[in-house]
C-alpha cells in the first residue's frame, strides 16, 4: 500500500486505495463478504455512440461508485459515493443516495480511502442482518 500513498490522489487513486484494502481485509474473518464489494463504471467520458449504448444497457446518472451487497443490521447493503478535493454531490446522486436510503440500505460519501475504510469497519461492525431480524 506504501506506492499507492505515493501516487498523486485523485477519486480514482483514493478507489484503487480501498479496494487495495479490500482485498487485504477479505483474508481476514471479521470481514467476511468484502470480496462482494464491487465500483459500478458510471464516470468517465465516452464517445457518443458508447454513453448511448451504455444507457440502453441500464447506466443511469447518480449512482454511487461503489457498492457491497452485504446486509448487516438493518441495512440490506451499503453504497459509497467517492469524491475527492471539494468535489460536491450532484443532484442526480443526491437522489439516487436518498432513494437507496430509502430502501433500507446504508450510504456514505468519502473524501479519501481512510474515510471509506473507517465507515466499512463500522457496518462491518453491526450484527449480521438475520441475526438482527430474529431470521426473518
Amino acid at each position: 500500500m506504501n506506492n499507492l500513498k505515493t501516487m498523486i490522489s485523485s477519486e480514482s487513486v483514493e478507489q484503487q486505495k480501498l479496494f487495495a484494502w479490500a482485498e487485504i481485509a477479505r483474508m481476514i474473518p471479521e470481514y467476511k463478504g468484502i470480496e462482494l464489494m464491487y465500483h459500478i463504471p458510471n464516470e468517465g467520458k465516452r464517445s457518443n455512440y458508447t454513453g448511448g449504448k451504455m444507457k440502453k444497457e441500464g447506466m443511469k446518472n447518480g449512482v454511487s461508485d461503489v457498492c457491497l451487497p452485504l446486509a448487516r443490521g438493518i441495512y440490506h447493503g451499503f453504497y459509497i459515493e467517492m469524491k475527492y478535493g471539494k468535489n460536491k454531490l450532484t443532484d442526480e446522486q443526491l437522489l439516487f443516495l436518498k432513494g437507496v436510503k430509502k430502501q433500507g440500505y446504508a450510504t456514505a460519501v468519502c473524501y479519501t480511502a481512510e474515510e471509506a475504510i473507517r465507515k466499512l469497519k463500522l457496518y462491518f461492525q453491526l450484527k449480521e442482518y438475520q441475526e438482527a431480524t430474529n431470521g426473518n
